[in-house]
């Protein structure tokens, strides 16, 4: 699920706001993409846009759930995955969400 970074010029800045990113997500992805300094940093750009698009995807997937009683089980189990990434990338590592990383880099945006 995820990966060492082998990289060197990893911040604990970047580490730090990448983070943030996983667990406050949408809200502090759209933030670093207004921030110019930080939305072109390599480590930020790749967890920032999978952070974003998971952030939506899962609101959007949990608002159609909770007509049927199954987002009460899903909000929590999501934020706990949401907490596990941010760990991993406050660690350094690149996380692969299954099918989130791939069209995040099939549409370059990582």
């Amino acid at each position: 699920m995820s990966s060492q970074v082998p990289s060197s010029d990893i911040t604990s800045d970047d580490k730090l706001w990448v983070a943030l990113a996983y667990v406050f997500t949408p809200l502090v992805p759209i933030i670093l993409l207004l921030l110019e300094d930080k939305k072109n940093r390599p480590f930020i750009r790749a967890h920032n846009t999978q952070a974003l698009v998971w952030g939506v995807a899962f609101y959007v997937i949990e608002s159609i759930t909770s007509v049927f009683l199954l987002g009460c089980l899903l909000g929590p189990l999501g934020f706990l995955l949401q907490l596990y990434w941010a760990y991993k990338a406050y660690q350094g590592e690149y996380i692969n969400i299954p099918v989130i990383s791939d069209f995040v880099k099939n549409q370059g945006w990582a």
